[in-house]
């Protein structure tokens, strides 16, 4: 459960969590593909729908991140109790905040979609969408939980299994559901909802289902502990909540900028949600290497080796450029082919490819920023994460309420937002890291 600092290790972390990302967004650009087979209205509703529930998922996400640094560590004191103490109480805070999660989407969601979209067939299937689709978020909850733990303690190759069998439920649903097929009715934009919400469901047995089979449960004590334990629940809130509070900042500040798309018409925000989809399919390789430098940074920092840690930060940044670079050349070179992928409105496809071509420029940045800020995660101060996350909201919703709700600029300008949001990101971590404040910090 000890990690050496190496670029074997680096990737063979890595490779099993970039498979396991890559796959979800496959699930979102079949999702986009096949709703931009039945037009420009249908991608539009779906990126605000789409984005709100991200939004939602940032809550998973934080407990996700929190019980992995934390597992991470009890992995490299090799303190299997105190893995299993921490992934019962992690599971069980997980259900609550996902039920929490859907009451206030049922009540709050109406009113908050009706007080910020112009848009009134917009504002009516986002809603009918989420009404759906929320109810996937307890199965997507569990399922981060076991991730968590998979990540933490060094088998990520789980993730790939899991993830696979979740994407060919997800396809196949999608193309009966939305058109209609094999006598099921066509549900369009709601077809998408059901599909996800079944392929969260193959996720969650799939991951548990190996837990079991593996017997990992009784090798790291996984429901030995299932009566809940305040001090063990306190010390996983006391790591996630600054994260969960940090994403929801940070893909709330991206629901608003599509919300000032959505006030620009109805092509942009269709033309925002293929972009939204191109940018999270390659910028799986940055997120699969700042998950292993979150829990490379916290292992080696349990062994008692804090001097390795720049040197595991300087291994993965240098990974994560390459294949930043690498895709980035490619998405110019092809953008024509890339953009077909979701539709065959030429004129539309013509319109994004600005807006492409700049987001390249993000997705390099992306890929130091996005690993150093996950490495002072792993140094456990996620507080200091917050803090950092909140400056360069400040700064990038300064940037879109001025450039894209005052001036109406184009949206290629608009995009322009994500380049100055990851240089806030690089300059803060950069200092805080550089301060060795963080060697201080036990959890």
């Amino acid at each position: 459960m000890q990690f050496e600092v190496s670029t074997r290790q680096i990737i063979k972390i890595a490779a099993p969590i970039c498979l396991a990302l890559i796959i979800p967004q496959i699930n979102h650009m079949t999702n986009t593909a096949f709703l931009g087979r039945l037009g420009e209205f249908e991608l539009a509703a779906n990126g605000i729908a789409g984005i709100y529930y991200l939004v939602m998922y940032m809550v998973a996400y934080g407990l996700n991140n929190g019980l992995q640094v934390l597992i991470a560590r009890r992995a490299g004191q090799l303190n299997t109790t105190g893995i299993g103490q921490l992934f019962s109480n992690g599971i069980q805070l997980g259900l609550a905040s996902s039920f929490l999660v859907i009451a206030l989407t049922l009540f709050l969601a109406p009113w908050f979609f009706s007080q910020t979209l112009h848009n009134q067939h917009i504002y009516e299937a986002a809603l009918s969408f989420i009404r759906i689709r929320i109810w996937g978020l307890p199965f997507l909850m569990l399922l981060s939980m076991a991730n968590a733990f998979y990540i933490g303690s060094g088998h990520s190759k789980v993730l790939a299994v899991t993830s696979l069998c979740q994407e060919m439920v997800n396809i196949f649903s999608d193309y009966v559901l939305i058109f209609g097929k094999l006598g099921l009715p066509a549900m369009g934009l709601n077809g998408a909802a059901v599909a996800s919400v079944l392929a969260e469901g193959t996720g969650l047995f799939v991951a548990y289902a190996i837990l079991f089979g593996k017997s990992y449960h009784k090798k790291y004590l996984l429901f030995t502990y299932l009566k809940p334990s305040w001090p063990i629940m306190r010390s996983i809130l006391t790591i996630s909540a600054p994260l969960i509070v940090q994403f929801l900042f940070s893909i709330g500040s991206w629901f608003i900028f599509f919300i000032f798309i959505e006030h620009l018409g109805e092509r942009p925000l269709a033309i925002s949600n293929m972009l939204r989809s191109i940018f999270g399919f390659f910028g799986v390789f940055t997120w699969s290497l700042a998950a292993t430098c979150n829990t490379m940074v916290s292992n080696v920092i349990g062994q008692g080796k804090s001097e390795l840690v720049f040197k595991a930060i300087r291994k993965i940044v240098v990974i994560s450029l390459i294949c930043a670079i690498t895709v980035c050349i490619l998405v110019n070179l092809f953008p024509h082919t890339i953009l077909q992928i979701y539709t065959t409105d030429k004129p539309l496809i013509a319109e994004a490819i600005p807006s492409v071509r700049i987001i390249t420029l993000s997705t390099i940045l992306m890929a130091v920023s996005g690993v150093v800020l996950s490495a002072v995660t792993g140094t456990g101060n996620t507080r200091i994460n917050l803090g950092i996350e909140f400056a360069a909201v400040i700064g990038y919703l300064l940037y879109c309420s001025i450039v894209v709700e005052q001036w109406r600029s184009p949206l290629y300008i608009a995009w322009l937002a994500d380049f100055f949001y990851w240089t806030i990101i690089f300059v803060l971590c950069f200092l805080y890291l550089r301060s060795g404040r963080w060697k201080a910090k036990s959890i």
